[in-house]
């Protein structure tokens, strides 16, 4: 079995948005507490193999950019761990998070906001590497020309602003800055939403040369099951800050376990397929500051029995399943 690049146990993030003055004195009167926790993460335990990409899928508001930022070491997880071959992605040291800043990379969503429209190309790409002692400073140009070719584009762009460019050229300096940081490990985030739809196959086989070429290890966090089906080996739907099913993709898409897997499959349009080919996930997720109990996906789920309401699923292979699956209909029924 191939060793494990990122090791997720049991991680979970939760944001914690304190009362008021007038609410804790409130409190201390008697009154209510008023402080608010965002439950935006819960109990994820995922792996990803060198040379594998994992697709994070599920709608807005599930938790997975929030993941991604803690694979990234933004955000240090609440509870559990993320590590990178046993070595802790990030981790609390009095009020600073500690992180790993250098092998594991991540590709934002937006390019026109997550490039700094005052700094020009070269800078940009030039300025973690060289920091790091991954490239000394005389050599850091030619870096970034090699860089910014690998990514498609002209090495004489590299002294221009981020403005000077499109979207996807954009997008594409941006990977070209976290290839530059040498990574074992990146992380995309939404990384063609903002793109047109042509921009967006132009990035996406981008992407597949390089991991082609690079051996590259990735996670691609993405809404969009047409494109995580192209990039990824295996996926993990999320609903609501948990992985409710994993599979491998090919299967994962040929039979859906998961009534939530199912229901997002069936969102997708289909092509000459005439009136009511679709429909949407019937109700809306959820509120993180008050999860449902039991199975979070009951409220909007047709085969909810029971059993779904007061007891949680866990994730594990049922019978005739492509993967791991949380829900009781494959674990004695709702």
């Amino acid at each position: 079995m191939t060793k494990a690049m990122l090791s997720i146990d049991n991680a979970a993030k939760r944001f914690v948005t304190p009362a008021s003055m007038g609410d804790r004195i409130a409190h201390a009167l008697g009154g209510p507490d008023r402080t608010q926790t965002v439950h935006a993460v819960t109990d994820v335990t995922l792996t990803v193999a060198k040379g594998e990409v994992v697709g994070l899928v599920g709608e807005s508001g599930c938790g997975k950019s929030t993941l991604g930022r803690m694979i990234s070491g933004i955000y240090a997880p609440s509870s559990g761990a993320i590590a990178l071959e046993g070595t802790p992605v990030a981790k609390m040291a009095g009020k600073r998070i500690q992180k790993l800043t250098t092998r594991v990379q991540m590709v934002h969503q937006d390019p026109f906001s997550s490039l700094d429209p005052r700094m020009r190309v070269a800078n940009t790409v030039s300025e973690g590497p060289v920091h790091h002692q991954l490239v000394s400073a005389a050599g850091a140009d030619d870096n970034v020309a090699d860089m910014l070719v690998r990514v498609g584009l002209d090495a004489s762009t590299r002294r221009r602003f981020p403005h000077q460019f499109s979207g996807g050229q954009r997008q594409r300096i941006a990977i070209a800055r976290a290839l530059a940081m040498q990574p074992d490990l990146l992380v995309l985030d939404e990384p063609v939403a903002s793109l047109d739809v042509s921009i967006q196959a132009q990035v996406l086989n981008l992407f597949l040369d390089l991991r082609q070429q690079l051996g590259l290890t990735a996670v691609f966090i993405s809404h969009d099951l047409g494109v995580v089906r192209h990039v990824s080996d295996r996926v993990a739907i999320m609903y609501l800050g948990r992985v409710v099913e994993l599979a491998d993709t090919v299967p994962l898409f040929d039979r859906p376990a998961h009534p939530y897997t199912r229901a997002l499959l069936d969102s997708v349009p289909k092509l000459g397929a005439g009136r009511g080919a679709f429909s949407a996930v019937a109700g809306e997720i959820p509120s993180p500051l008050n999860p449902p109990p039991g199975c979070a996906f009951h409220p909007r789920c047709p085969f909810a029995g029971p059993r779904c309401s007061v007891e949680r699923p866990i994730l594990k292979a049922g019978d005739n399943t492509p993967g791991t699956v949380a829900c009781h209909l494959y674990d004695g029924g709702t």
